[in-house]
C-alpha cells in the first residue's frame, strides 16, 4: 500500500531505522550472548527476554523498511491551497459551539495530536479532504455528528 509522507517524515523513518540497525540490534545481540554464556537456556529468563526483544526489534525494522519502500515523498510546492488535501493546514470552526481548531493533515505515521497533526484516514480529515473555504462539513465522530465550517486552508 502506497503511503504519502513529507520529506521530514521520511528523514525520521531513516533515522529510526539507522538507530535500530546500528545501535539496538548489536545491543540485543550482546544481551543474547551474555545470557547464553550463563549456561542452561531452558530455564534462562534473561535469554528468553533478550530473544523476545530481538524478535520485536526485527519486526519493527521490517515494518519500517516496508513503509519506506512503499512511501512517496510529497512535493509540497505542487500542492493546491484552494482545497483541503494532505499537508493542508486547516482552520475549522465547530458551528455548534464556535470552537476553532487548526489541524495539519498528514500521513498516518506522522500524526501527532499534540502538534495538531492528524492522519488523513481519521474521520475529521476524511470529511475535510477535497473541501474549500466556506464549506460546511458534517463529521461523524464517536460523540455524534459535528458540523464544521472550513475557515482557512494554508501550508
Amino acid at each position: 500500500m502506497v503511503s504519502y509522507v513529507t520529506a521530514e517524515g521520511m528523514r525520521k523513518m531513516q533515522q529510526e531505522l539507522e538507530q535500530l540497525t546500528t545501535v539496538e540490534r548489536p545491543k540485543i545481540s550482546q544481551q543474547i550472548a551474555e545470557a547464553r554464556d550463563k549456561g542452561d537456556l531452558s530455564e534462562n529468563a534473561e535469554y528468553d527476554a533478550a530473544r523476545e526483544a530481538q524478535g520485536l526489534l526485527e519486526l519493527r525494522i521490517a515494518q519500517l523498511k516496508e513503509t519506506m519502500a512503499n512511501a512517496r515523498v510529497i512535493d509540497e510546492s505542487k500542492l493546491d491551497n484552494s482545497v483541503v488535501q494532505i499537508l493542508s493546514k486547516v482552520t475549522i470552526r465547530n458551528t455548534k459551539n464556535n470552537a476553532k481548531m487548526q489541524y495539519t493533515l498528514v500521513a498516518e505515521q506522522e500524526a501527532n495530536l499534540k502538534q495538531g497533526k492528524i492522519a488523513v484516514n481519521t474521520p475529521i480529515a476524511k470529511g475535510l479532504l477535497g473541501k474549500k473555504v466556506g464549506d460546511i462539513v458534517e463529521v461523524q465522530v464517536p460523540a455524534g455528528v459535528i458540523p464544521f465550517e472550513i475557515i482557512e486552508i494554508s501550508r
